[in-house]
């Protein structure tokens, strides 16, 4: 077993124990956020470090503002 431990920059996100160590460019899902590994390193025998670019976010608060203009029933 593997201590795998998901950044975000430098942002912790996640530590997993896994047997399997993800590749570059593999795609991952995270905390139900799609992203893509971007570089692992090995941090000792047993403990990598995986750093992933998540996609963007679409602002639910922004689109809400939009349709403002339109009226309830």
């Amino acid at each position: 077993m593997y201590s795998i431990h998901f950044y975000e920059g430098n942002t912790y996100v996640l530590n997993k124990a896994s047997r399997i160590i993800p590749s570059v460019n593999e795609n991952v899902r995270i905390k139900g956020r799609n992203g893509i590994v971007i570089t692992v390193q090995e941090m000792g025998e047993n403990r990598y470090f995986v750093f992933v670019e998540f996609e963007k976010i679409v602002d639910k608060s922004k689109m809400a503002t939009i349709d403002l203009k339109k009226r309830k029933k």
